[in-house]
């Protein structure tokens, strides 16, 4: 577990925009029970957090379509609600960060961490709004 005072400043990076944090369990079914389209942030502490994935979430914000529900949870802290969510993206293997997008509760896209390292925030975002035009 990191400490909450390291991670207020990654957790924000993306509530400031909209997300709402999902701290266990029953958060995350509430979320992902919600009808319409639901972007889904494994967060972390990596570089490629800081420098590609929060990026380019927040920058695929600017789209007309973007889903109706923006959550997130942060692996290494919230555990329980990181693995209830990664339940959710079966059959993709855990990793973090990843961007998931739902449509009432159904995996439309995905982006695993393999797609998030070494892209610039740009091309994650332009990936995200692909998904955004296709499904919200």
């Amino acid at each position: 577990m990191y400490p909450a005072e390291l991670v207020r400043p990654m957790r924000e990076d993306l509530t400031k925009v909209g997300f709402s944090e999902l701290h266990n369990i029953e958060e995350v079914e509430t979320a992902m029970a919600k009808k319409g389209t639901t972007l889904v942030v494994v967060n972390s502490v990596c570089g490629c957090a800081a420098a590609n994935a929060r990026p380019g979430a927040r920058e695929s914000l600017q789209n007309t379509n973007r889903p109706d529900h923006l959550v997130t949870v942060f692996a290494g802290v919230d555990k329980d609600a990181t693995n209830k969510a990664r339940e959710f993206m079966v059959p993709f293997p855990p990793s973090s960060p990843c961007m998931a997008l739902f449509k009432n509760g159904e995996l439309v896209h995905m982006l695993e961490r393999h797609h998030i390292e070494g892209r610039p925030a740009q091309l994650i975002a332009e990936n995200l709004i692909d998904a955004y035009n296709t499904y919200c």
